[in-house]
């Protein structure tokens, strides 16, 4: 069963928890926390997330309340292409021209089914390659390590 990573903030503990429930079955969840909907900051999960994925490089999903500050601080680092998907043609797209490697969700914004046919269609949707490849190769090396 693929592993892949899961953290949020306060925020979107009940989405993430939702959202867990239905990939769990698909997927081994690697949760990175919160464990609770008790006031946090996102920036801690989205770096905890950061180091993580530099010590093993596993797709994920990283929810806040907008998705906008988690996605913010991710695509600080090295290796991350994170992207804040709302619909389940951006998040196609984001993996298919952007070889997306961690899908950012705002679960105030879309609901728990929102959440999850967004997440289908990213986890399905495969990199296209070609003229988006030498596109990747110019930020690649961009970002900060963990």
């Amino acid at each position: 069963m693929q592993k892949i990573y899961m953290a949020c903030d306060h925020a979107a503990f009940d989405g993430k928890t939702e959202l867990k429930n239905y990939l769990s079955k698909k997927f081994e969840i690697i949760d990175l926390g919160t464990d609770s909907s008790d006031r946090c900051n996102y920036p801690d999960y989205a770096i905890k997330f950061a180091k993580a994925f530099q010590k093993e490089p596993l797709p994920g999903i990283l929810l806040c309340g907008s998705g906008i500050g988690i996605s913010i601080v991710a695509n600080r680092f090295k290796g991350i292409r994170a992207a804040l998907c709302r619909t389940p043609l951006e998040a196609e797209l984001s993996r298919q021209h952007n070889d997306s490697n961690v899908l950012c969700l705002g679960a105030r914004l879309n609901s728990a089914e929102e959440l999850v046919a967004i997440s289908e269609a990213w986890f399905k949707a495969e990199f296209e390659g070609g003229r988006h490849s030498e596109r990747i190769e110019i930020f690649n090396e961009l970002g900060e390590l963990a």
